[in-house]
Formats: structure tokens, sequence, C-alpha cells
């Protein structure tokens, strides 16, 4: 069963979700609480596979400073890409390209098949956050960020392409942010109809 919630469209769009209730406040909670769980991330969204994260994990053991490190690394970059994204943020744009120099700086180009792609030169507790960082720099560069759309729940902040047909997506997930909104506002109504004065 994963432990991340993928509803967004874009898996790079999933790991700005690892935050719950990213616009409420106190109640904002983060899923990333430690680098295990970054690996896991990465495991489910297929940036890296079971021996890769095992083989993670024992080094992330072996020198827990350097992962938590690394942890906090990738959480900056995707908040500087929540903020290029959503807020037009050139200073998130700006962290997003120094991080993607350093990316490529310790990956090589190889031809699979018909295509082209990076691949690191060897692993490190630095892995997961260059192939983060690659992923994120594909991400923005999408020709449909135009679908791009912020769950309309007040404290939700999920975000996702929306894909439906007359683009009116208003939830992230609608048995939930879109259960709860509807049922607000019924309530909200009754309430308002209990309370209206009466005419006489």
């Amino acid at each position: 069963m994963a432990a991340f919630s993928h509803i967004s469209g874009d898996r790079m769009l999933d790991l700005i979700n690892t935050v719950e209730w990213r616009l409420g406040g106190p109640d904002r909670e983060e899923d990333l609480t430690s680098y295990e769980l970054v690996l896991a991330w990465c495991r489910e969204s297929d940036l890296l596979d079971s021996a890769e994260e095992a083989r993670l994990g024992e080094l992330a053991a072996r020198d827990a400073r350097t992962a938590a490190a690394e942890r906090d690394r990738v959480i900056a970059l995707r908040e500087s890409t929540y903020a290029a994204l959503f807020e037009t943020s050139d200073e998130g744009a700006r962290t997003l390209a120094d991080a993607y120099r350093d990316a490529v700086a310790t990956a090589e180009l190889v031809r699979v098949g018909d295509a082209w792609q990076w691949t690191d030169s060897h692993l490190t507790l630095a892995t997961p956050r260059h192939r983060i960082t690659r992923g994120l720099v594909e991400l923005m560069g999408r020709d449909d960020l135009d679908r791009l759309h912020q769950c309309e729940d007040a404290a939700c902040g999920w975000v996702y392409l929306d894909t439906s047909p007359r683009r009116n997506r208003r939830w992230c997930v609608t048995s939930d942010c879109g259960d709860r909104n509807r049922s607000r506002a019924y309530y909200a109504r009754q309430k308002a109809r209990r309370t209206a004065p009466k005419s006489t």
C-alpha cells in the first residue's frame, strides 16, 4: 500500500503534495520527516528501485547527519519549485536552476533505446535529490502547465493538473476536500435559513 498520495497527474507535483494542509497555518504537517521517507517517496515514484533504496538506507544509517541534511535540501527544492509555479518566484526558479547544475554535474547522458537520459555516475546520499531535481526541471518544461491548479479548499493547498474536459476540477480529491466543502456549504445555508429574520 502506498504511503503517499499520487493524485496530481505528475509525480513531481506529487512531491509538492508531501505537505498536509499547506495553507492551513498551524495545522500544516510535513510528510517527509526523515531521509528514509524521502527514499520511500522516491521508490513509490519510480525514481529509485528497491535495491537502490536498500543501499541508500544502509548509507544513511552510517551517516545520519548527511542524510538529514539531504532531506532538508529536498524539502527546500520542493518549496522553491512551489514558489516558482504558484507564486511566480524568480528566486525559486534560480534555486532550482542552481540545483540542476549540481545534479547534472555528477551524471552522464546515456542512450536508452531511441532516447537519451541522465544516469548517475554512482549512488550517494545525494542521488535522490539529484533525481528529484532533474524531475522538477522536466515538470517546469511541461507544455500543459496552463492546466495547473490548486485545490480550492482554503487550507489544503494540494496541486494537480486539471485534465477534466471542461477544466472545472475544483478539488484535489472529490471524496475528501470536495465532500467536506460541500457539507460545509450545506450547513452554512441551513444555518443562514434558521437565523434569517422571518417576514411578517
